[in-house]
């Protein structure tokens, strides 16, 4: 009976040795994934670089005064169908570079984070990466307006400049980027040194409503989702209809809502207003405010849609669904949990004085606008592409 108990004993233990090895073993692999997820990253040196970025121009004491500055171009009750979000369009609309700047200032390192150094959406095959994806929306362009290595392009608010730069490969031109982000300027130029490309990459400080350019210096032209932030569409496309040459082309993704957006409901008009605050937009126009646009400009339309037109076909993946991520190292940071682990880390951090105060308030506001701009491509009321393709008569 005792030689029972005893070997009994030891069977037992033995085998909860084995599930404490176990659990052991599970808890460290979790612990490396999210010690990976935050400190190892591509861009920016994961949360870590982020948090410690020595070469942003807010200090770190000013976040929250920048982000409070940003929020005050929109009111506090954004998404709740609420007067005052559409009462200060005008303030936008007068106010846009600041507004912008604040934005960009606030989100560039959260967007290079989660999304490396594209700041755009792009239509994808099932079976094809996501960065691939962007490439090819990008490339797109690149070959409809005629770039090769004898032309000199503008990108029409150019963000970090990581367009440019993969446009510059496929097609060898030279490509000259306009933005009014310091930062953002600053970062761009340093990642075309850092990669060879400066020769053929240069991000300038440029405001697209008044560029500085000389007329007729430019052979192409095209702006990736960049032109929403724009307060008159028809002035930030005479200005490049102004610095092409004639016969230059001009292609361009735009943010618009579409003919199912329905501005008596509600639930449209808040899911309207979070994309609004959370990226930086004066107001989301329509396919035919945006082609009107081009042609008071004195452009020709060549051809104009939504670029996501297959959203819902079989073989597509849908553009809104690069927010869902996915689950790998590199795909999980845009997952909606990957976004609620970074929004706790952020917080967490915030707390303990080492995110700067106001970092919590800038993750969640991203992270709200991802469910928005989540359901708006779901319910097809807005689409981040909506492509034309113009030229500049001879």
């Amino acid at each position: 009976m005792v030689t029972s108990l005893v070997l009994l004993v030891r069977e037992w233990n033995q085998h909860h040795s084995v599930v404490r090895v176990s659990l052991a073993a599970i808890a460290t692999a979790v612990a490396g994934f999210f010690l990976k997820y935050i400190v190892d990253n591509e861009w920016r040196g994961g949360m870590t670089g982020i948090l410690n970025n020595k070469e942003s121009i807010v200090k770190s004491q000013n976040v929250g005064k920048e982000y409070a500055n940003y929020e005050s171009h929109f009111g506090q009750n954004s998404r709740t169908g609420d007067a005052e979000h559409d009462k200060l369009i005008k303030k936008r609309q007068d106010k846009y570079m600041e507004m912008v700047q604040n934005f960009y200032n606030l989100v560039t390192d959260f967007y290079e984070y989660g999304w490396g150094d594209c700041f755009h959406f792009a239509p994808r095959f099932i079976g094809e990466e996501f960065q691939e994806s962007l490439r090819r929306a990008e490339y797109f362009l690149s070959s409809r307006i005629g770039l090769n290595e004898s032309t000199h392009a503008l990108d029409v608010g150019c963000g970090v400049g990581g367009p440019m730069r993969n446009i510059a490969r496929f097609s060898g031109s030279k490509v000259t980027g306009a933005n009014i982000s310091d930062y953002q300027i600053s970062v761009g130029n340093k990642r075309n040194k850092e990669v060879y490309l400066d020769h053929r990459c240069e991000l300038v400080k440029a405001d697209f409503m008044n560029l500085p350019m000389k007329d007729a210096t430019f052979d192409g032209a095209y702006a990736i989702e960049a032109t929403c932030h724009a307060p008159d569409k028809s002035g930030v496309f005479s200005e490049v209809f102004r610095v092409l040459k004639p016969g230059g082309k001009f292609a361009v993704y735009d943010w618009i809502v579409t003919d199912k957006y329905n501005a008596d409901n509600k639930t449209h008009v808040a899911i309207r207003e979070g994309i609004e605050v959370g990226n930086g937009l004066p107001i989301l126009a329509t396919a035919e405010q945006v082609v009107a646009a081009a042609r008071k400009a004195g452009f020709e339309i060549i051809e104009h849609y939504d670029y996501e037109r297959d959203v819902h076909k079989p073989g597509q993946i849908p553009w809104y669904e690069s927010l869902g991520g996915s689950y790998t190292l590199k795909g999980f940071r845009r997952t909606r949990p990957g976004r609620m682990v970074t929004q706790v880390l952020v917080t967490i951090l915030e707390a303990m004085r080492i995110a700067p105060k106001g970092t919590s308030k800038v993750s969640a506001l991203l992270n709200a606008t991802a469910d928005d701009l989540w359901m708006g491509g779901h319910l097809e009321i807005m689409t981040p592409s909506y492509y034309f393709l113009a030229v500049k008569p001879e």
